[in-house]
């Protein structure tokens, strides 16, 4: 593949093209009829290829889910019901992360390979679907209702469909042709009695002799299912640890004793809160706060970690969501219009509404946190506040709003359009497909953010203050220049305490703190296209197949945030505007090669060639190559293999984003209990540059700067993170080696293995706080270092200034085998039986994210990067009588250790291996450095599913069943992968019982 900067030539908007796009890819056989003389084509078109042809296994792996597949599941979302296809990674934004913020919040998107989902590109009949200013596609936006089957290729193909398509297509292809009418009625609930979800759609449509009609409805409605109700996540270390980790920056308002700010009796430096039942105006009612958190500094094996005391904190956990709720509403139109014997016009009209909430604790606010806000006046208890116990200003004071938990909602609007003129021709005794559409897909979103503190109105309601003797109120301001339309605040008095000043019941202080904030959004994709598709020549073994077509593509797009968080005026994360767009002309040409045919060894040898050029108006042209060998040595074996270049174009947001503010989770490599600098001492010698002495005792702060109790670790104050203008297109190259094997002696039976792997190079990295501290401590990457990317607290040595965004460094290599069986049989008197297998193998993840010389490791096995992933299905039918078991399996996971004892060397407490391991640090005489690795290894998952369906003579069907109906429960997860708890967030959470009651017409 290559990059410059040249124009496509302008008559793409002329060009004819085909490929047509009534029947877009398939795992199966699925015929249809010709616009001729009724005459019935064999030749279909395969997700992956333009080009028309009679046999489905073609040279590259193709994963097909029908219809009958997806309704005897008990999912009924699109996104789950991907999110469970063996070949997905771990969610981006899983239901279990309520603290995801910023315009993609809210979504599905699905991640295959563990690539990351820009990487996946999602095609709705063919056609792109819509997609954020930051490049990904919501699959639930698509209605379960309007789906007739879903594709997935597992292969990359960016020759054929363009940018983003490294990992691998989604295509879902949804209904038409329909006859008859159908409504559905689905409910369910976990064991314990939440998180139900309640479901409705219904389908009609006609078919005549000029065309079809299919329109199609869907509403459903998902509760929530809060984190205090299962007891991995109720509290922060899940109920191994009840008392450990809760945060010090709780409901309990406090300040840090400075020699102005002292309490009698305590030392300078000390976190004070009020006693229980105190007068917060007494300052001799203030008492240190007690900050034991947990911690295993001092444990033994025998003894273990010494627990936390939650006295005087709060947890965080008991606000938190664990399944964020959503309810969707779906219209969807698919027509067809014989214009002519030869001719037809197409349609697909789409409208979708999801509305998603998330609920979090409340905001810990923090005076140091804010101290240049408001003009650089910050937010201090002022000395003349009537609630000041101790006549000075107070700057570090802190308060948990535990009384307005944040609640973050997104609604968002799609409106989706298509329109083809497709047909065929015949031309020299050989049939040809054509086609022109249209893509519009527009996205509208709203976001409304409550729970976060208006910075100016809690500056004028901690400001001055006094009691009015005239009405017996506390007011703002001074007796001679009262403040009016302000409330004063008193942040001493705790949550549940009602009295002057308190935010307690009282709706006043509320309103005056908190204001709801509005974020808005749209992105539109626009295409334009035409395809060419049909026969060249015939060649000895067959005809020479080919496939041309033009298109041009625009994606638009901005998120405004609210004022307020654009200038920094509330404790919501500051962010600025994005905007912009961008266009992309293309071409493309695909070849099909017969070779050899009904030969001895060879019954059918063919390759395929496809190559697309496309000129981008941000970085300039790129080309793109693809090829495919097909070899069937007997008619019962395929043996197949395709190498493809691949790349994705920087999105809006990497080119033109608004930089914002982010409570960004990390692990400090200098800290000596988590980090590197713990077992390392190139590491330790690197961070004694930066923090002298400290570096032998640092620890990594947290929330209230307390001592980090796991590793990755939300920080103190708000890092900074932006956009690049200067990017260019990550590049790909892929290859896949496979085999079918469809045995005539066992009829029925189908077997593929395909090894797969997957380069990607000048890698935009997102880049993190964690990965910037690695490089520059680890690796020892000066440039790294710089003060521009983080600066450290002089005295206390965190990080108190950080700023990130995206680059072209590194690359990620994923390299592993996917292998499938399926096998029908049919009784006389047991009926009918279908046993499915599909497991993916990851056999290796390298991931480095610097250009500089490093010796890459693998995540595999690594939280939520699964070495194993299977899915068996049992499927029998009888009559009227049908029952589908299916096991979903995880292999095994391992994280970095939370609770062991520090120095060890030998298993012990929650840390069952202790290993050395490659830092990636590459030493001078090219070896690989190593240091101690300490990693909590869980073992493997298994979820079983079962569903009864009686088909009933009223031409209804009757399914019932449970998702998980073992009720596993997963492993605690300290490093709270894909969720904000001790657990990772794509895990079933309970035994979910649903009924499904579907009336036909």
């Amino acid at each position: 593949m290559n990059c410059k900067t040249t124009k496509l030539r302008d008559a793409i908007s002329f060009a004819l093209a085909a490929g047509a796009v009534s029947v877009i890819g398939t795992g199966t056989a699925f015929a249809q009829q010709a616009q001729g003389d009724a005459t019935t084509l064999d030749r279909i078109e395969v997700t992956g290829t333009r080009i028309r042809q009679v046999d489905t296994e073609t040279a590259q792996p193709v994963f097909t889910l029908s219809r009958a597949d997806i309704e005897k599941q008990g999912f009924q979302s699109v996104s789950d019901i991907l999110q469970n296809i063996s070949a997905m990674g771990p969610p981006t934004i899983s239901r279990a992360s309520p603290l995801s913020a910023g315009e993609i919040a809210g979504g599905t998107y699905i991640s295959m390979r563990n690539l990351g989902a820009q990487r996946t590109l999602v095609l709705v009949n063919g056609k792109r679907l819509g997609i954020s200013t930051s490049g990904y596609a919501d699959v639930s936006t698509i209605p379960a209702v309007a789906v007739e089957r879903i594709e997935v290729l597992k292969d990359g193909a960016s020759s054929t469909y363009g940018s983003d398509a490294i990992a691998g297509v989604i295509n879902i292809i949804t209904r038409s042709n329909y006859e008859g009418a159908a409504a559905s009625a689905y409910f369910g609930q976990y064991g314990e009695g939440d998180g139900e979800i309640t479901k409705g759609d219904f389908i009609m449509g006609f078919t005549g002799d000029r065309g079809s009609l299919t329109v199609a409805a869907e509403w459903g409605e998902e509760d929530v299912v809060k984190a205090s109700d299962r007891p991995y996540s109720a509290f922060p270390r899940s109920s191994y640890h009840p008392t450990d980790n809760w945060t010090t920056v709780g409901q309990y308002g406090g300040w840090v004793t400075t020699a102005t700010t002292g309490v009698p009796g305590v030392a300078t430096g000390t976190r004070v809160i009020l006693r229980p039942g105190g007068d917060p105006r007494n300052l001799a009612d203030y008492v240190p706060q007690n900050q034991v958190i947990g911690t295993c500094v001092g444990s033994t094996p025998t003894t273990g970690c010494t627990p936390g005391v939650t006295d005087g904190k709060s947890n965080t956990n008991q606000q938190t969501d664990l399944r964020t709720p959503v309810e969707r509403k779906s219209i969807y139109l698919d027509g067809v219009f014989d214009i002519t014997d030869s001719v037809r016009f197409r349609t697909n009209l789409a409208y979708n509404n999801r509305v998603t909430d998330r609920t979090v604790a409340g905001y810990p606010m923090q005076a140091t946190s804010f101290a240049t806000s408001n003009g650089g006046t910050g937010v201090p208890l002022s000395a003349a506040s009537y609630f000041n116990p101790t006549g000075a200003t107070i700057s570090n004071w802190w308060r948990r709003t535990w009384e307005a938990p944040r609640v973050s909602s997104s609604d968002l609007t799609t409106y989706r359009f298509t329109g083809a003129f497709e047909g065929s021709f015949e031309w020299a005794d050989r049939l040809f497909d054509w086609d022109v559409s249209y893509l519009y897909n527009n996205n509208d979103l709203l976001q409304t953010n409550t729970g976060n503190l208006n910075l100016a109105n809690t500056a004028r309601a901690l400001g001055p203050s006094f009691l009015d003797s005239a009405t017996g109120q506390v007011r703002c301001g001074t007796t001679a220049s009262p403040l009016n339309g302000c409330v004063a605040w008193n942040p001493f008095l705790p949550y549940g305490v009602e009295g002057p000043g308190g935010l307690t019941n009282n709706k006043a202080l509320y309103d005056y703190l908190f204001q709801a904030e509005h974020a808005t959004g749209e992105t539109e994709t626009t295409v334009y296209a035409a395809n060419l598709a049909g026969t060249i020549l015939t060649l000895p073994a067959g005809d020479l197949g080919f496939a041309i077509g033009v298109e041009t593509r625009k994606e638009e797009g901005t998120f405004v945030p609210d004022a307020l968080a654009v200038t920094g005026g509330s404790t919501n994360l500051s962010s600025g505007p994005t905007g912009g767009s961008y266009s992309v002309d293309e071409v493309y040409l695909e070849l099909q090669i017969p070779i050899l045919a009904d030969l001895p060894g060879a019954r059918e040898l063919s390759l395929n060639i496809a190559s697309r050029y496309s000129d981008y108006d941000t970085f300039g042209e790129t080309t793109n190559n693809k090829f495919g060998l097909k070899w069937k040595p007997i008619d019962s074996l395929l043996l197949r293999a395709t190498y493809a270049d691949g790349f994705r174009a920087p999105t809006i947001a990497d080119l033109y984003g608004g930089g914002s503010q982010t409570f960004s989770f990390f692990t400090d490599p200098c800290d000596t209990n988590f980090g590197s600098s713990a077992n390392n001492a190139t590491t330790r010698a690197n961070c004694a540059a930066d923090l002298g002495a400290l570096a032998s005792t640092f620890r990594q702060l947290g929330q209230g700067l307390n001592p980090a109790g796991s590793p990755n670790t939300q920080t103190p104050v708000a890092f900074t993170s932006g956009s690049n203008p200067t990017l260019t297109p990550e590049l790909s190259e892929s290859q896949t080696i496979g085999a079918v094997w469809s045995p005539s002696f066992i009829e029925g039976l189908n077997i593929s293995l395909d090894w797969w792997k997957v380069r990607i190079g000048d890698t935009i990295v997102a880049d993190s706080p964690t990965q910037i501290l690695n490089d520059c401590y680890i690796q020892g990457i000066t440039s790294r270092c710089s003060n521009q990317l983080f600066t450290r607290d002089a005295a206390l040595g965190y990080i108190n200034f950080l700023s990130f965004g995206s680059r072209n460094a590194g690359f990620r290599k994923v390299e592993g085998f996917d292998f499938d069986v399926t096998y029908r049989w049919t009784t006389e008197n047991f009926g009918n039986f279908n046993v499915s297998s599909n497991s993916t193998y990851t056999a290796k993840d390298y991931f480095v994210s610097t250009n500089d010389p490093r010796y890459a490791t693998s995540g595999v096995g690594f939280t939520s990067a699964f070495r194993i992933r299977s899915n068996l299905g049992v499927n029998w039918q009888m009559g009227a009588w049908g029952v589908s078991w299916t096991a979903r399996y995880y292999s095994s996971m391992k994280e970095g250790c939370t609770y062991f004892v520090p120095g060890s060397t030998e298993a012990n407490l929650e840390c069952n291996e202790i290993v050395y391991a490659p830092t990636g640090v590459i030493l001078p005489n090219g070896d690989p450095a190593s240091a101690i690795s300490r990693r909590n290894r869980v073992g493997s998952n298994t979820f079983n599913d079962v569903q009864v369906r009686w088909d009933a003579p009223w031409n209804a069907t009757i399914s019932v069943g449970a998702n998980n109906v073992f009720e596993k429960v997963g492993p605690v997860m300290y490093t709270q992968p894909s969720a904000n708890v001790s657990y990772y967030g794509n895990f079933d959470i309970g035994r979910f019982v649903y009924m499904k009651y579907t009336q036909k017409f």
